[in-house]
């Protein structure tokens, strides 16, 4: 997957390169891995518009690899350490990689570590400013396809970030192009009922989650329920791709809740068990359902593994959204005020 002319080269002098990628919100999840970070079963995901990770990428020509990994403004030295492997695993395969010190500033618009995809658009971001290292040093380009390779190494559901609107990953024969090592874009596929679809993040709590989702997927090598989860993913993933082509809201919410809900079921059975939910978590389900239930607003609900709550509606709820929100949600999130506003965007 990777070009043969970015194995080839080294970096001749001074390079620096600004680059940014959102998150994303996967409608229907992947959860376990195989092989070299390729996901046990395809997933459907929103590229969101307003949460991102902006990167600064500096490199200088050196006989070894060194890194200096600054986030928010100070060092990272956990950071610091796992891109530091990161970059080392991706140099036997690229060795123009091999032969620089680099220094990476990054800084999020959003919490970190909290179940909002932070190491997908911190991955998607590092991966886009090394494409154009490589390309920069190789004299070709940087093929997306090709940084998706070296995103879903850093993070799976980072490849999803490279693209706009609504995209999946994983091979599937529902979804022409699809593979397990890169994402598609299918927004281009998708009834425009879901064009322009919006993502109210509430914050329950921007702490840093007890157990990581690289620990998590790990946890499913050896769960019980692993082999009946991956055939429910692909039975989840084929019924949202009917109501994501036919334009149906109802469908397509009811499956995301339905596979966000057995997502975290999946943590809470894992051999140690872990909960990442918060009481406030719980509750704004319980609430969005009854809403929903009496306004026939169709607004869902998804989480990824975290506790913090992703509202999905389509654009022309959002007034009816917002009024809920600010009138009974946003009590149990942190502080009262923690709310992103976010939706289907596209990369800057």
């Amino acid at each position: 997957m990777l070009p043969e002319l970015w194995k080839t080269g080294r970096l001749a002098t001074d390079f620096k390169v600004d680059t940014t990628a959102p998150a994303n919100i996967a409608w229907v999840k992947y959860w376990g891995k195989k092989g070299p970070q390729l996901p046990a079963n395809p997933s459907i995901s929103l590229t969101l518009s307003e949460s991102r990770t902006h990167t600064t990428l500096e490199a200088t020509p050196a006989s070894d690899l060194r890194l200096e990994l600054w986030f928010q403004g100070a060092r990272e030295e956990k950071f610091e350490a796992k891109t530091l492997a990161f970059l080392t695993s991706l140099a036997a395969e690229l060795p123009g990689l091999g032969h620089a010190h680099y220094k990476i500033t990054s800084r999020n618009t959003f919490p970190h570590s909290s179940g909002i995809a932070s190491s997908a658009s911190s991955q998607a971001a590092l991966a886009l400013a090394l494409g154009e290292l490589l390309a920069h040093v190789s004299g070709s380009f940087a093929d997306l396809k090709a940084v998706g390779s070296i995103a879903r190494l850093g993070s799976g559901s980072a490849c999803r970030s490279l693209y706009p609107g609504l995209v999946s990953w994983g091979e599937t024969p529902l979804i022409e192009g699809s593979s397990d090592l890169h994402a598609t874009d299918v927004t281009s596929q998708v009834h425009a009922n879901f064009h322009g679809s919006k993502d109210c993040i509430l914050i329950v709590s921007s702490k840093e989650k007890s157990v990581s989702s690289r620990a998590g997927h790990g946890q499913m090598s050896a769960h019980p329920y692993a082999h009946a989860r991956f055939a429910q993913a692909n039975m989840h993933l084929s019924e949202m791709w009917s109501a994501l082509t036919s334009g149906d809201w109802q469908k397509a919410g009811d499956v995301m809740e339905a596979d966000a809900l057995s997502l975290h079921a999946l943590m809470m059975t894992s051999r140690p068990g872990f909960v990442l939910l918060e009481a406030g978590s719980l509750e704004i389900m319980r609430l969005v359902r009854l809403f929903r239930q009496e306004s026939q607003v169709p607004v869902y609900f998804t989480i990824d593994a975290g506790p913090n709550m992703h509202l999905i509606y389509p654009h022309e709820a959002h007034a009816k959204v917002e009024a809920f929100v600010r009138h009974e949600l946003l009590r149990f999130t942190e502080n009262g005020s923690g709310v992103i506003w976010d939706g289907m965007g596209a990369l800057a």
